[in-house]
């Protein structure tokens, strides 16, 4: 690659198709992100309402997008990205009109799982990456990574209004309002990719390869810590602080905004694509991850303590979040992308599955403390795990995982 096609960026194409697609992942995940910090709250109001079940209110749907992320990326490698986006959307959509229908937590958990069976992250990633050069797809990936951060400040912020004048109710029907948009931003603002090689979806390589086994360990972990976090600091705001739903909208929003001055500087180091830069960023973002949830498990300081805590939280979390899936999108071989993005998917929501469940199990016996350091704890067994396997994090100049 030339130095002025460096210069050049992303095309005229590739800018379209980024925007395009970083809205549909922006308000599909806002529709589910506006529910996080006000679901386990309305759950718990509900008959018959325990721990676990909360938990797996809050939970489920990460496992129906784990169970359903492999097919429909090896289908999308087959049938083309856009009919299995399309039709993974109807379902998400059915399954918001069923959860703002329900009366019960039996129909709320069945309503959640149907939003999750609409698992089509993987083919939407998988579209993004036929549309993008390899040289530039870190950038394009980042785009939409910084799209669903800013969904997710949103949702932190409006959630807890929003359920206050509307009901849970009304952010359900909102999710599925929001399904509809990204149905008509994939039908007519994308084309088909005219690159996607007709690929056969074979999950081989991206089992065998050990790089690609700890992206999928790493995504698992960071939403298992995520989900749970979203459990318990609920409850612990409102239960044991006496601070009022309605307001926790303030506490997440100035913590998101302040982990911003943490996130750019490691996504400007990152870009770098050295190997001394690159391995040491995703040290340090593991760290404030990690190290946030032991700020929150010490419970020091009140709401100040808590904010402190979010803030290192989230400026390891989002750097994560947008890093991970770009390294994997390049890794991965082309003619089987949509299979490995769809393994790292299923990680993704198997970890979000298992964060809801395991934190109403830990919750019910060790209070929501234990829920901070149990995610701290695994964070920091993964980091441990590549290290003691010999696992080379950044190869020389290039900015991607390499192993030994």
């Amino acid at each position: 690659m030339t130095d002025s096609a460096q210069a050049n960026g992303l095309n005229s194409l590739e800018r379209r198709v980024t925007a395009v697609l970083a809205g549909v992942y922006g308000v599909r995940m806002l529709g589910l992100f506006l529910l996080l910090p006000v679901l386990a709250l309305y759950a718990a109001d509900l008959p018959g309402a325990t721990p676990l079940l909360i938990g797996l209110a809050v939970g489920v749907y990460g496992i129906t997008q784990a169970t359903l992320q492999v097919p429909f990326g090896i289908l999308s490698d087959r049938i083309g990205r856009k009919p299995v986006i399309l039709f993974g959307l109807l379902i998400f959509i059915a399954g918001s009109v069923i959860a703002a229908r329900s009366d019960s937590l039996a129909v709320l958990i069945a309503g959640r799982a149907l939003q999750g069976a609409g698992a089509i992250s993987a083919a939407i990633t998988a579209l993004l990456a036929d549309h993008t050069r390899a040289e530039f797809r870190t950038r394009a990936m980042a785009i939409v990574g910084v799209t669903i951060g800013v969904s997710f400040m949103v949702s932190l912020m409006l959630g807890p209004v929003l359920a206050n004048i509307w009901g849970v109710a009304g952010l359900f029907w909102l999710a599925a309002i929001l399904g509809v948009a990204a149905m008509l931003l994939v039908g007519f603002g994308v084309t088909a990719a005219p690159r996607q090689l007709a690929g056969s979806g074979n999950l081989a390589g991206g089992l065998a390869d050990r790089r690609l086994r700890l992206l999928y360990g790493g995504v698992f972990v960071l939403h298992l810590a995520l989900t749970g976090l979203f459990v318990a600091l609920p409850l612990m705001l409102r239960e044991e602080l006496g601070f009022a739903a309605d307001q926790h909208w303030k506490l997440y929003l100035t913590s998101m905004l302040l982990s911003l001055l943490g996130t750019v500087p490691m996504i400007m180091l990152s870009e770098r694509q050295r190997q001394s830069a690159g391995a040491g960023v995703l040290t340090v973002a593991v760290l404030l991850v990690a190290g946030g949830q032991l700020v929150l498990y010490t419970g020091l300081g009140g709401l100040t303590g808590i904010g402190i805590g979010l803030i290192l939280f989230f400026a390891g979390f989002n750097f994560l979040e947008a890093r991970m899936p770009a390294l994997l999108s390049i890794l991965a071989a082309a003619e089987s992308r949509g299979a490995s993005l769809g393994i790292y998917a299923t990680s993704q929501f198997l970890g979000a599955f298992a964060g809801g469940v395991l934190a109403g199990i830990v919750m019910s016996d060790g209070g929501t403390g234990m829920v901070y350091a149990t995610g701290a704890g695994m964070l920091a067994a993964w980091w441990l795990l590549g290290k003691i396997m010999n696992i080379r994090l950044f190869e020389p100049n290039s900015g991607v995982l390499k192993s030994r």
